[in-house]
């Protein structure tokens, strides 16, 4: 048994998250979490809200509402979307919590101890009507370079060319619209990646796990020339600036900058874990006290990549002090929607809550895993998820139990029935569950999430042809006994298929576990395919399940597409 510490990209507290968001991190991070929960190890899942930064406190301001009060509310309602998705986390924390300001405070003192931080004067753009610093990418204008009039401060998205606020023509608040600006002195952290970059080389040389394309993101800002990097900003909503414990003088208006407490929240959630459940959070986290035998896996989008290769390590590695660092990292491509970006900001494609009114989270879980932006981006089209949805949960899937249950059920009474002489149908099955059984595994334990739902989607196609083969209601009306072996064998694989189902769509999985009289998560099976197939005894009572997938019409595609866009 191994030790399993999985963390997903925490989602940011402004609103709730778009399908996107749960297929590039958290889906996968739950489905794998579910996988090797099934196979005996020991798991610890964490997340958390990501709660600080400007976009929080307009956020905020754009509801009404104290910025606590505001992350407070939205906290509980993306806890409670993603429990409706099933994800099943052992935590779900805030980096607004104490746990977090405490360690990310303890980081950041330790570090300039370290000689790894320093005090910096820079210049950055003041807004006087709204009385405050302005980040970079809430400052707008024309790019200077193709003209674009609604350029960012840090990023002009129409030539991509990478600015400098003070460089925009025309600049103005992004906040208030005001053109009222100045640029300002003020004093900052800067944390020294510079001084780290020989040691963070060697550390992603060293790393093993992590998809091609994390690398050579990894690489290419290594190669680029790691440049030291603020972190601090000019907000009041945040983790304060502190010095010996105590408030850092020159900087009581300012926070840590978001990029620096969020991904130490994934520690800090451990704690919180700890804190209520009475958990030992250093034995995950700390190799002088129990994490040296834990692996730990990351999942993210490829867009926090650079992030948790780069600056994360760099924090954990400049302490000097005995912290756990990841051993695998999943990072995922963009999920488009019609070939353009999902955007929460701009409320662009479907998101959770509003998936959810649609259809069940299994239906959802499904696609997103199966057809999911793993190798590469994927596209989210309605025609594509009618047609998946259909045949894989419906045609294949729900065919194949209700076939079997239903005629188990009215020929033998409910009852699993004793009796037929194993041939050639059988023989060919019990190479068929080795088989895919092990695929499944194999690809689950690689991290390789389309490949393994093709493996259980493979593994569900086989109980077709297996009656096909079997054919029990022919036998029925000739040979009782050769119905009985294929109706037997054919439930004890609807087992099987609602197992090898747990990790993606565990509440269509758990229905069908009930009909045959088994409750809650079963344990991932191994061993000898016939002693797998013969695992539930005559004897044994069953019930048809309730149709599990219902199938998407097309009027149902044409209302989605009119309310939510794209074609139908």
């Amino acid at each position: 048994m191994a030790r399993i510490l999985i963390t997903s990209a925490l989602p940011y507290i402004n609103g709730i998250k778009h399908l996107g968001n749960l297929a590039g991190s958290m889906l996968p991070a739950d489905v794998y979490a579910r996988f090797m929960r099934q196979s005996g190890h020991e798991v610890l899942a964490i997340c958390a809200t990501d709660e600080h930064g400007t976009p929080a406190e307009l956020a905020a301001a754009a509801a009404g509402q104290d910025v606590r009060a505001y992350c407070d509310e939205q906290h509980e309602i993306q806890k409670s979307i993603g429990a409706q998705f099933g994800l099943s986390w052992d935590y779900f924390g805030r980096t607004s919590s104490k746990q977090n300001a405490e360690l990310t405070q303890h980081f950041a003192e330790t570090l300039e101890k370290n000689g790894l931080i320093a005090e910096v004067v820079e210049q950055q753009v003041y807004s006087i009507d709204d009385a405050r610093f302005l980040p970079d990418r809430y400052v707008e204008g024309t790019c200077p370079n193709c003209g674009f009039e609604k350029a960012r401060g840090d990023q002009c998205d129409n030539c991509g060319k990478l600015l400098d606020p003070i460089e925009l023509i025309e600049p103005y608040s992004a906040v208030s619209g005001s053109k009222n600006l100045e640029v300002r002195d003020t004093k900052h952290l800067q944390l020294k990646q510079t001084v780290m970059e020989e040691r963070i080389r060697a550390w992603v040389d060293a790393a093993d796990g992590w998809p091609g394309f994390a690398k050579s993101i990894a690489y290419k800002w290594l190669d680029e020339g790691l440049r030291d990097r603020t972190i601090t900003r000019d907000l009041k909503w945040g983790v304060p600036v502190t010095k010996d414990g105590q408030p850092r003088e020159g900087f009581e208006d300012k926070v840590f900058y978001v990029w620096f407490d969020a991904p130490i929240g994934y520690i800090s959630a451990t704690r919180e874990w700890a804190e209520q459940t009475g958990g030992d959070w250093e034995s995950w986290w700390r190799t002088d006290k129990g994490a040296e035998d834990v692996r730990y896996v990351e999942f993210m989008g490829k867009d926090n990549v650079a992030f948790h290769t780069v600056s994360f390590p760099a924090t954990l590695l400049g302490s000097e002090e005995p912290w756990k660092t990841v051993d695998a990292l999943k990072a995922f491509n963009w999920l488009t929607w019609y070939g353009g970006k999902f955007s929460t900001s701009n409320k662009r494609g479907v998101f959770m809550d509003q998936a959810l009114e649609l259809l069940p989270a299994d239906y959802w879980r499904w696609y997103l895993t199966a057809y999911g932006p793993e190798g590469s981006d994927a596209q989210f089209t309605w025609d594509h998820f009618q047609a998946s949805v259909n045949k894989d949960l419906a045609d294949v899937l729900g065919n194949f139990v209700n076939r079997i249950l239903k005629f188990g059920a009215s020929r033998f009474e409910g009852v699993i029935p004793e009796g037929g002489t194993p041939g050639e149908a059988e023989a060919w099955l019990e190479t068929e569950v080795s088989t895919r059984l092990a695929n499944i595994a194999s690809h689950y334990e690689a991290m390789e999430f389309r490949k393994a739902a093709a493996e259980t989607r493979a593994l569900w196609a086989a109980g077709n042809e297996y009656l096909t083969k079997a054919e029990p209601w022919v036998h029925f009306k000739t040979d009782k006994d050769q119905a009985a072996l294929g109706v037997r064998m054919g439930i004890n694989l609807v087992r099987l298929c609602a197992i090898a189902a747990q990790p993606i769509i565990p509440e269509a999985a758990g229905k069908i576990l009930a009909a045959l009289g088994l409750e809650g998560a079963q344990d991932w099976p191994t061993g000898d395919a016939k002693a797998m197939l013969s695992a539930l005894e005559p004897g044994r009572s069953f019930e048809p399940a309730d149709i599990l997938f219902a199938k998407i019409e097309d009027d149902q595609v044409t209302e989605w597409s009119e309310r939510f866009g794209g074609a139908a």
